[in-house]
């Protein structure tokens, strides 16, 4: 996991690997505002934005889950939100597995899971072995708009 700003961009750059580099000068060169929610292509499958739009809700209410092919890239456009984070070890029991038709798992529960706040121009990079809950309230329930970008791993 990696959690930096997209202002920080220029600065952090040399230590991300070229594929994460190229996502987020997508979401820098970008007017995110102005585009409408939904899929869209970077590099067809190997590398696509998913733009989304949503109130946050109490942590209770969101799954913690994992993915097994794509490196998440998850940039808060506008809001606040939490994002549950663990790593992707010990005896976490998985509720739900749909790594073959959509790549990922939900988790029962999550052990040691540590809470992430981002803000507007935020992000957080989630590998595959990482464990991530998003969507969660960061003091009061709040619009967001969220890009995920999908980076196949």
């Amino acid at each position: 996991m990696y959690l930096s700003h997209i202002a920080t961009l220029d600065r952090d750059a040399a230590r991300l690997p070229d594929d994460i580099r190229r996502g987020l000068r997508f979401l820098a060169g970008t007017d995110i505002n102005s585009l409408p929610a939904g899929r869209v292509d970077i590099d067809g499958d190997r590398m696509f934005a998913l733009i989304q739009d949503y109130d946050t809700v109490p942590k209770a209410e969101k799954r913690p889950e994992s993915h097994a092919r794509y490196i998440d890239i998850q940039y808060v456009a506008r809001g606040r939100e939490a994002i549950g984070y663990a790593p992707l070890s010990g005896d976490n029991p998985v509720e739900e597995n749909f790594f073959d038709s959509r790549d990922v798992q939900f988790f029962a529960s999550v052990a040691d899971e540590s809470d992430l706040i981002l803000g507007t121009g935020a992000y957080a990079v989630f590998y595959p072995t990482d464990i991530h809950r998003p969507g969660c309230i960061a003091g009061l329930p709040e619009k967001v708009r969220k890009v995920v970008v999908k980076i196949l791993a």
